[in-house]
């Protein structure tokens, strides 16, 4: 949960500016809202952050003088970090000659949104002033968490603040803040190069296209956690890579409508994006990229269950853009499952007459493609491509203009589409999606590997948008159901990963350099998992069996 979080705080839209109604998620409210406020917040680099302070304003857009000052922050909190707990913080800022106090109170997410209370006020000089905070409300239940304790300085940021104001199409004002200095905490100190755009007012694809045009926020990254976060991280002495991150609920209620449903959906795949990019560019860890492959795939299934009340450029552009990184990230993926899943398993029950020369021959042959595949994958994981298509999944989940485009290619009529309650879209999604799979499921015998591949990929469909669905349908019967789709997905995988394994001798033979005895270790593997294969493929039959005989609860 903790990655989550850390993602909403760097995209953060509340649909209310200074939002204090708890009751009413901000999904839930109209995404039409005109007073509301969005910040981009990203991670970058002293020589971006440089060309960020010049970069000319793209077509369509103005942009002030720049105004630079030092920014001067300390945080507090009791000795037991009472605060740090329950995810507030609070803070004595200086600017120019002045001293602010900021209470942030805990955050409150729903689907990647966060509408966090916020109080702000002058204060003397550096020390906080709880007296000076006249929400009653907000001051009584700091009180009480505080209990009496001390507080004291925990960290603090000393940076240099340039603040540019860009003006943009239909009235948009956005503020961009470029700050550059560093978080010290004691003995230790941190770098912190950021980036922060701010939508005061207009349309929120005027936000997201100025991030996309501006020069030198292609390489940027959402930022992992805020300012308070890095210092308390600071504190315990963490500053570890960035760590796989698996989907978790959409945040799709019963209560949705079809609207509803695909902006959290889009958000849950745009966390998962950023946050597994992010870990494949800092980790050789296997699972980022499996994850980030995880969340595009995610994206394209949502893509081809909404697709029809879409406008065809609005789910092109974005179909094109996830396939062509999936396509990227999957080359080093599936270097990885050989490597795991395929030649370990073989190697380490190989009989003693496989020479040793031999496996360590293949291993490394192995080892030689994946780092040059990991490092060309890291390439366009840090260019500006990948940048374009977060923004642009951005745009899609919070503005509004896709619906203006799907009125324009489809009608009035399908606001009706949009409007409607999720239940009857989520039955007929799952109907389409168990249809396809039905389809070659009724010739399981006579499937090549092409229609197994095929079915494969069904199964993925199919269990995507039931998870996307989920909260719609009975648990009772939902959860045998997606156990047995999990279970025949499974053979399913091995299967093509098997199919895969066939491309590890030609793999070989192009590092090995005419070497030989790779490629009969490689023979040896592909041998071994052959004859799995088989009785893996004999256990299909009766898990399709079992999976067609399940209650199919969405025509309920």
């Amino acid at each position: 949960m903790r990655t989550q979080r850390a993602f909403v705080d760097s995209f953060r839209v509340s649909r209310y500016r200074k939002c204090m109604d708890h009751d009413t998620p901000p999904r839930a409210r109209s995404a039409a809202s005109p007073a509301r406020e969005v910040e981009l917040k990203l991670e970058t680099d002293r020589t971006a952050l440089q060309r960020l302070k010049k970069a000319a304003p793209p077509p369509g857009f103005t942009v002030a003088r720049a105004v630079t000052k030092p920014l001067q922050s300390i945080y507090f909190d009791t000795p037991d970090l009472a605060l740090k707990t329950a995810r507030w913080s609070l803070r004595v800022r200086k600017t120019g000659g002045s001293w602010v106090q900021t209470v942030k109170a805990g955050t409150g997410v729903v689907g990647g949104l966060s509408t966090p209370r916020e109080h702000e006020v002058p204060v003397a000089g550096p020390m906080p002033d709880l007296t000076r905070i006249d929400d009653a409300d907000l001051r009584e239940r700091l009180w009480r968490l505080l209990d009496g304790a001390v507080l004291d300085p925990v960290f603090e940021t000393a940076m240099t603040r340039t603040k540019r104001v860009f003006s943009g199409p239909d009235g948009a004002v956005i503020e961009c803040a470029l700050d550059a200095g560093e978080i010290r905490a004691g003995e230790r100190s941190q770098p912190l190069f950021e980036a922060e755009l701010e939508l005061k007012d207009g349309p929120v694809e005027s936000l997201f296209a100025l991030a996309e045009g501006l020069a030198g926020l292609g390489s940027a990254r959402l930022s992992r956690f805020t300012k308070a976060e890095r210092g308390y991280r600071l504190v315990a002495g963490e500053n570890g890579p960035a760590e796989a991150f698996k989907a978790e609920k959409a945040g799709v209620t019963s209560r949705d409508t079809v609207e509803d449903a695909f902006r959290a959906i889009l958000r849950s795949c745009l966390v998962q994006i950023a946050a597994n990019r992010d870990a494949a560019l800092d980790s050789d860890a296997p699972e980022g990229p499996h994850q980030l492959r995880v969340g595009l795939r995610r994206l394209r299934s949502a893509l081809k269950v909404y697709g029809k009340a879409l406008a065809p450029e609005t789910r092109e552009r974005l179909d094109t853009d996830a396939q062509d990184l999936a396509t990227r990230v999957g080359a080093l993926r599936d270097l990885d499952v050989l490597a795991a899943e395929i030649v370990a398993p073989a190697l380490a029950a190989a009989p003693e007459e496989l020479a040793e020369p031999a496996r360590e021959r293949l291993s490394r042959a192995l080892t030689t493609r994946r780092l040059a595949t990991r490092r060309d994958l890291r390439a366009h994981l840090e260019g500006p491509a990948v940048n374009a298509l977060v923004f642009h999944l951005g745009q899609i989940a919070e503005g509004d203009a896709w619906r203006e485009a799907a009125r324009a290619a489809h009608g009035v009529e399908i606001d009706a589409v949009w409007d409607a309650p999720l239940a009857g879209f989520a039955a007929k999604a799952m109907a389409k999606r168990w249809k396809a799979v039905a389809r070659l499921g009724a010739r399981l015998d006579e499937l090549n590997l092409e229609e197994r591949h095929d079915m494969r990929k069904a199964l993925k469909k199919l269990r995507y948008t039931l998870e996307f669905f989920r909260p719609v349908f009975d648990r009772k019967t939902l959860k045998p159901f997606l156990s047995r789709l999990k279970r025949l997905q499974d053979v399913f995988g091995y299967l093509n990963d098997v199919v895969m394994a066939h491309t590890l001798v030609r793999l070989v033979a192009e590092e090995a350099e005419g070497d030989t005895e790779p490629t009969l270790a490689a023979g040896y593997v592909l041998g071994w998992h052959d004859a799995r294969a088989t009785h893996a493929w004999q256990d299909t039959r009766a898990l399709w069996d079992d999976t067609r005989a399940a209650d199919r609860f969405w025509t309920s």
